[in-house]
């Protein structure tokens, strides 16, 4: 039986307390789903994309020390083993292989699509009137959204094969009409 993002919502809600990674979540989500039809050459179902992008971290608040395990494992058992691969793969540096689009674009969408927030966090405007040379500009900055690796930034958009800026663009034009929603609208 097929994983429904209902389960998957009440799963992250289960496991992760904190409103601030279920927004990240929900924004990689809303990314996911949309590089499903831009990247996922014709072949790629934009629920499972999505589902990748929500469920990606949802161990991480209780369980930083296991992360990804828990939640790779509890979808293993769902049988949701193209989930479990892209959310197991989905920071270079664990090594585990990159095998498909999806497993790309999550790389690509996740760091970028929180640094993208971040972004949109410090503007009046919020993410309304973001434009990439913005975005790339504190990308240089070390010192903003230090937390953000950009090796992680740069190793995505090689991974799935696009450029930067347009990736950038791309986020930022699928992220607006959620502004709300996700907290990065206007102030």
């Amino acid at each position: 039986m097929r994983l429904e993002r209902k389960e998957a919502w009440e799963l992250l809600c289960d496991w992760t307390p904190s409103d601030a990674l279920r927004r990240h979540a929900r924004s990689v989500e809303i990314t996911m789903r949309a590089a499903a039809v831009e990247y996922g050459e014709g072949q790629a179902d934009p629920d499972t994309w999505g589902i990748a992008g929500l469920l990606h971290d949802a161990d991480y608040d209780q369980w930083p020390e296991d992360h990804p395990s828990r939640i790779v494992s509890w979808l293993r058992d769902k049988g949701e083993e193209e989930i479990a691969h892209a959310i197991s793969a989905h920071y270079t540096k664990w090594g585990v292989p990159h095998e498909n689009r999806l497993d790309k674009a999550l790389v690509a969408c996740d760091e970028l699509t929180g640094f993208i927030g971040a972004c949109s966090l410090v503007r009046p405007e919020g993410i309304a009137t973001m434009k990439p040379k913005s975005v790339l500009k504190k990308l240089k900055d070390k010192r903003f959204a230090a937390g953000v690796e950009r090796e992680e930034v740069h190793a995505g958009c090689a991974l799935l094969g696009v450029d930067l800026r347009e990736h950038v663009q791309f986020l930022i034009d699928v992220l607006r009409p959620h502004a709300d929603e996700l907290g990065i609208g206007p102030r």
